[in-house]
């Protein structure tokens, strides 16, 4: 029960750091792009993801944690199409509307649940599906503005969702298979996530922008920014996987969606953003949502538990009997042997 419980602290712990970090640098980023007139956002990915890099060397360098080795191809490969899905979700945002984007961020969890169902073998219940349904609608409410459809733009955000999909399953896949914490396949993998965004992110930024990132003036408010931003990004990619590790990939999109009402409540509290009776109704619903979710998830894990620990007693018994057996067995024999003996 104590390691039970212990688990649960961590994954309340993991799911907590994450909300918390990823809606701080929302909050900060929005700062630095909106009213500072930053807005280099692959290029800053890019720039998190070398800073949580070198804060995990040297955390492995002081002997916070052990560093496993995992085959190069697979972490290079992890590595690659984690950047490359940075990549494609903010040319989804360069090229679509902002309602045709959230519909894409919308779109994971479904495409997700179908590609763990198809490759995974993974059952989701009615209840779970149900609870993601009214999930995905109030955040749609809340969120989904206009839509606008263009060829380029909707093969992105395709090209968006398969990796971001494919990478987030990997992400839990890859720590149970191989055994890793989040902190090890991070701290081997982030080299390459910033690698491909640190090359591709100033030409992606150009493109979407019209202008270059190594030709802006950097006043030293916006250096601030930058580096706050840079921390608090160390928390967010750590909390990431440690949620994908700890939970599924599709938990963590519903934690994400959590994010996305919380933004809007900060931004109408904090930044003054206009807030709509549509956006309330929306994050109503699908806190609504989520709420169900959390309780389905709850029941489906106790019930998973009770039969596992039906599973075990069932094969303690049968050892049991089967040592019971062993021992009748050999008395029959020795009594056997006895009476021969005696006999002769």
């Amino acid at each position: 029960m104590g390691e039970l419980t212990g688990y649960q602290l961590g994954v309340i712990g993991a799911l907590f750091l994450s909300v918390a970090s990823s809606v701080s640098i929302v909050i900060c980023n929005k700062a630095l792009m909106s009213n500072l007139g930053f807005p280099f956002a692959t290029t800053l990915t890019s720039w998190h993801l070398m800073v949580t890099y070198c804060t995990l060397h040297v955390a492995h360098r002081l002997n916070f944690f052990e560093n496993k080795r995992i085959d190069m191809k697979t972490v290079i490969l992890f590595g690659i199409l984690n950047g490359v899905s940075i990549g494609f979700l903010n040319l989804s945002l360069g090229f679509n509307s902002i309602g045709f984007y959230q519909m894409t961020k919308l779109a994971i969890i479904p495409f997700t649940v179908l590609l763990e169902t198809l490759f995974l073998k993974k059952q989701f219940s009615q209840k779970i599906k149900f609870s993601l349904f009214v999930l995905l609608v109030g955040v749609g409410i809340a969120s989904v503005t206009d839509l606008q459809l263009n060829f380029v733009g909707t093969v992105l955000s395709l090209l968006a969702i398969a990796t971001t999909c494919v990478g987030q399953i990997l992400t839990n896949t890859i720590q149970k298979r191989l055994n890793v914490s989040s902190t090890q396949l991070l701290y081997q993998s982030a080299p390459f996530q910033a690698a491909i965004l640190f090359v591709s992110g100033p030409l992606v930024d150009q493109y979407l922008t019209n202008q270059n990132v190594f030709a802006y003036k950097y006043s030293p408010i916006v250096l601030v920014f930058i580096i706050m931003s840079c921390l608090i990004a160390v928390s967010v990619n750590f909390s990431t996987f440690l949620v994908i590790g700890k939970t599924s990939p599709v938990t963590y999109q519903v934690l994400g969606h959590l994010k996305t009402c919380l933004v809007l409540g900060f931004g109408y509290t904090l930044l003054h953003d206009p807030f709509t009776e549509r956006n309330i109704i929306g994050i109503l619903v699908a806190i609504a949502g989520m709420g169900l979710y959390s309780y389905f998830c709850t029941l489906e894990n106790k019930k998973k538990q009770m039969i596992d620990s039906s599973g075990s007693q069932i094969k303690d018994k049968d050892s049991s009997a089967q040592l019971l057996g062993h021992e009748e067995e050999r008395g029959s024999f020795e009594v056997t042997k006895a009476t021969k003996d005696s006999l002769v």
